[in-house]
């Protein structure tokens, strides 16, 4: 029977990718305080995660491309202000991962269904953009999303849990 031998150098740098693979998962585990509030600050493009006792992180963010105003309708292309709740999370998203806000609540129904349009819907926090598909040098770029890093989501993804209150700003 004969023996198989491996260069030194193959075995370790095999050993080296399949370590490195498990650790390229989107999926992060977080074991620091809790986040107790999400807020947006649309006019700095500043989205903070607040702990009990104090700022837990802050990011840069791209919005809606007409980000001026509250969202009002589907297709305005803005990012809604008010008081809403994480509300659901999406794993699979098209944006790497991507946590919900609950837009609509029931005042902005009640005020497009009242001008005959649609208030539109899911508005998450969400990474990107995708090359070569959505615009890379345009900071506002989504349809009413708040979009940030692929790396920030992963993070955002893991400390947001659902229920969790998200306050939009002007």
């Amino acid at each position: 029977m004969k023996t198989i031998r491996f260069p030194r150098r193959a075995v370790l740098l095999g050993g080296l990718a399949a370590f490195l693979s498990g650790c390229a998962s989107k999926f992060r585990s977080y074991g620091g305080p809790e986040v107790t509030r999400v807020r947006l600050y649309k006019g700095q493009r500043l989205l903070v995660l607040d702990g009990a006792d104090r700022v837990l992180q802050t990011y840069p963010v791209g919005l809606g491309f007409a980000p001026e105003g509250h969202k009002q309708f589907e297709g305005d292309g803005r990012t809604p202000e008010g008081a809403y709740v994480v509300d659901k999370r999406n794993p699979d998203s098209t944006y790497h991962l991507s946590v919900g806000i609950s837009y609509p609540n029931e005042a902005d129904i009640a005020f497009a269904e009242a001008q005959g349009l649609s208030p539109g819907g899911d508005i998450f926090i969400h990474g990107g953009p995708r090359p070569g598909i959505d615009p890379t040098d345009v900071r506002d770029w989504t349809a009413g999303c708040i979009a940030v890093t692929d790396r920030q989501i992963e993070d955002i993804y893991a400390m947001v849990k659902d229920g969790t209150p998200i306050d939009i700003y002007a």
